[in-house]
């Protein structure tokens, strides 16, 4: 419990104390889930940075992140979209060579 005073005047973040139990297991605080909006059977990410902290992050948020890393590659252009027509028109391609 030290950490928490000690933190208290260097972090905004909360900190919860989490036990390993068997076979590795976590249980997180219920407050957590609530905060998280976490059900039963949600996928978590967890990230271990080079500096040893681990990030433990829901799936669905690490998607999220991922969704706006390309938007200024192709302004105004739906790449998804951009892509399933490329490969239509490869198929269609394939299709006329066989």
């Amino acid at each position: 419990m030290w950490h928490i005073v000690y933190m208290a005047h260097t972090s905004k973040a909360e900190q919860y104390d989490l036990h390993v139990g068997e076979r590795g297991r976590l249980v997180l605080p219920s407050l957590v889930r609530k905060q998280l909006a976490l059900r039963e059977g949600d996928l978590l990410v967890l990230t271990v940075e080079a500096n040893g902290h681990m990030v433990l992050m829901p799936l669905r948020d690490q998607v999220h992140k991922a969704r706006g890393l390309m938007r200024d590659v192709a302004p105004g252009v739906d790449l998804a979209d951009e892509l399933v027509r490329e490969r239509r028109e490869e198929a269609a391609k394939e299709g006329r060579t066989r």
